[in-house]
């Protein structure tokens, strides 16, 4: 699933194609995508309206109109591709905007799980699903002490609390990994147990993976490309995620991987004890 560096990457490559440009149609053809109010009225609200900024809230794709917002969540593979509007509709896409300039904009998605929101612009940010989000990782609230409070009386691992989105928006299951190893923590530490200092620890390494990894255009993992074309480059910078078997690059210990509530876990017993 795309996190925020990938998130971040989309929006920069849609930025170069969809800046003050804007939908004359919209066609969907898989109604359990759109989240808010009747599918006739999302298709029309989306249409005639520049687009004036494109930007990113957690996970979530914010296209800016001049009235309306326009909220995506990629989850699992959606894509987006620009296309002829002569060409026909392929299987798996599932949402068909017609640019002013005569090209569709098409949003592709194997899995059927991506999502769409259609808000004016005064609420959009003040109403769900970006209202229940918690501080981006660049944001100067999320110090050592906002962290140590939200995870003071919650006895999960450490590694199911940073995933979850109400704490710190946009922190998925491959940086969670990477953040850990660095912290020397233990994903199984569970989170009440872990120290303010720890908690400085963590801030650090979220700010500096999560941004060189946006430097590097996020990480490409098995289906994810962010547009035609576009694939990240941080997966070369991966120090656990992905690595069973491999050695650690700091201690030379195998890298194990686990399973933490259902999620594939990969970390270094030696340097994360």
């Amino acid at each position: 699933m795309p996190e925020k560096p990938e998130v971040i990457t989309v929006a920069k490559s849609l930025t170069k194609r969809l800046i003050r440009k804007h939908f004359t149609s919209c066609k969907v053809y898989w109604e359990n995508i759109i989240q808010n109010g009747s599918i006739a009225t999302f298709e029309k609200g989306v249409c005639h309206q520049k687009i004036q900024k494109i930007t990113t809230r957690g996970k979530w794709i914010v296209i800016q109109m001049e009235k309306s917002s326009l909220l995506i969540h990629l989850r699992m593979e959606g894509k987006f591709f620009f296309k002829e509007a002569s060409l026909p509709k392929e299987k798996h896409e599932h949402v068909i905007f017609t640019l002013d300039d005569g090209t569709t904009f098409r949003f592709h998605d194997v899995r059927k799980f991506g999502k769409m929101s259609l808000l004016p612009n005064d609420i959009v940010f003040q109403s769900l699903p970006l209202s229940a989000l918690g501080y981006e990782f660049n944001d100067d609230k999320l110090t050592k002490e906002y962290l140590k409070e939200h995870l003071k009386n919650r006895h999960i691992p450490i590694k199911t609390a940073l995933l979850d989105q109400s704490i710190i928006a946009g922190i998925g299951n491959i940086y969670d990994d990477e953040i850990l190893f660095y912290s020397h923590i233990s994903p199984f530490r569970k989170a009440n147990k872990v120290s303010l200092k720890e908690c400085e620890t963590l801030i650090q390494n979220i700010k500096e993976v999560l941004e060189k990894a946006i430097q590097k255009g996020g990480t490409t993992i098995k289906s994810f490309t962010s547009e035609e074309g576009v694939h990240g480059r941080f997966q070369n910078e991966l120090q656990v995620h992905g690595k069973k078997g491999e050695i650690c690059p700091i201690c030379g210990t195998v890298i194990s991987k686990v399973m933490i509530q259902g999620r594939g876990t990969y970390f270094c017993k030696h340097c994360q004890k």
